[in-house]
């Protein structure tokens, strides 16, 4: 049987293009290459795409690539795949097919819905959620209004623009103050792995954390802090979605910031975490609600605190492409849960081409 080729896009122009990498090593090391043929696909952080045994590589150590060729996307859906480089110093282009895409991209530009519009375009099956869930899982305040929508437990928040912020400064500081209180979580309101957030002690600290997050997105929410464990949740399918057994993060810093997730090993994740049969039940439904929420695809991985005096549940954030690598929170998981690492991502790939057969039955054709 022929294999299918799978292109793994990896990097990105976003804050977390570090992340994306690691991510796309294990996930690239898991394909059942029985099954399918990898191509990499490494996007720069100029937005620049490569592909060949190099790209991985080059974007890694940041350097010139020796043996990657530019790349573009096809959106031909009659001619599905890539066009590249013939070599470095021709003008020549080849068409190298494709059969199914792995982003492995998070944050702007990644999983925000903007390249899922391409991946529409090229008429390529892909895994994960489509342009609305991504879109809305991204951002935090259209996220926490649809999770309000479905009578999800939120905490409180305020949100506003860069130019909102600048005109009335002095009334977002009240705002923050009376309606929050102190501490509080000031961050983008667009992008992942905690890049851009700032835990704010007192009122004098506000200014400086907003500006700090207005750095990576124009828009910036300010969350109540909310005492409670922060427990995870991985949800798996499409229509009828399932939640793996719950884990714990126990960070290693005042909360889990991007050095805590990513440089500092000190963090302590309990997978899975014992919750009791009840409170377990209460996480994974709230998780499968939130992923039909935002009508997300593929995976996501839904974030909450839990007070630990009532067992009382807020629903922090869903994030529709969660870390992948081998001890990422996402596939451990699920691994606790009875899927191995390998079997999920095949189960990823499957789900992507069952998605996007059931969407081409349905395509609208404009009579002749």
């Amino acid at each position: 049987m022929k294999r299918k080729i799978v292109a793994v896009i990896f990097g990105g122009r976003s804050g977390e293009h570090v992340v994306s990498l690691r991510s796309a090593a294990s996930i690239m090391e898991a394909i059942d290459t029985e099954q399918y043929e990898v191509l990499p696909v490494g996007i720069t952080r100029e937005g620049v795409w490569l592909t060949g045994p190099d790209a991985w590589l080059s974007l890694w150590e940041q350097r010139p690539p020796r043996e990657a060729a530019r790349a573009v996307l096809l959106t031909d859906p009659t001619r599905p795949g890539l066009l590249v480089q013939a070599d470095q110093a021709s003008d020549t282009w080849l068409h190298r097919p494709v059969d199914m895409i792995f982003p492995v991209l998070h944050g702007t530009y990644g999983e925000d819905g903007t390249i899922q519009g391409l991946f529409e375009m090229s008429g390529l099956p892909y895994v994960g959620s489509g342009v609305l869930a991504s879109s809305t899982g991204m951002d935090k305040v259209f996220m926490k209004a649809l999770f309000v929508q479905y009578g999800l437990p939120v905490g409180p928040y305020i949100y506003f623009c860069s130019n909102q912020w600048r005109k009335k400064t002095e009334y977002w500081h009240e705002q923050a103050g009376t309606r929050l209180g102190f501490p509080c979580f000031v961050k983008p309101a667009n992008l992942g792995s905690s890049v851009g957030i700032t835990k704010v002690f007192a009122v004098e600290e506000l200014a400086p954390a907003v500006e700090e997050a207005l750095l990576y997105d124009d828009k910036a929410i300010i969350e109540k802090h909310i005492e409670g464990r922060e427990i995870e949740c991985a949800v798996l399918g499409d229509r009828e979605p399932e939640a793996s057994r719950p884990g714990e993060v126990i960070p290693c810093n005042d909360f889990y910031d991007y050095n805590a997730k990513y440089i500092d090993d000190r963090s302590n994740l309990v997978i899975p975490v014992e919750l009791g049969n009840k409170l377990e039940k209460k996480i994974r439904d709230y998780s499968v609600l939130a992923f039909q929420a935002v009508e997300a695809s593929g995976l996501a991985r839904v974030d909450f605190f839990v007070s630990p005096s009532d067992e009382t549940v807020i629903l922090n954030e869903i994030n529709t492409m969660p870390g992948f690598t081998s001890i990422s929170m996402y596939p451990k998981m699920w691994e606790a849960s009875g899927v191995s690492y390998r079997d999920l991502v095949k189960r990823l790939l499957n789900i992507a081409e069952v998605r996007f057969q059931r969407r081409q039955a349905l395509m609208f054709v404009p009579p002749e």
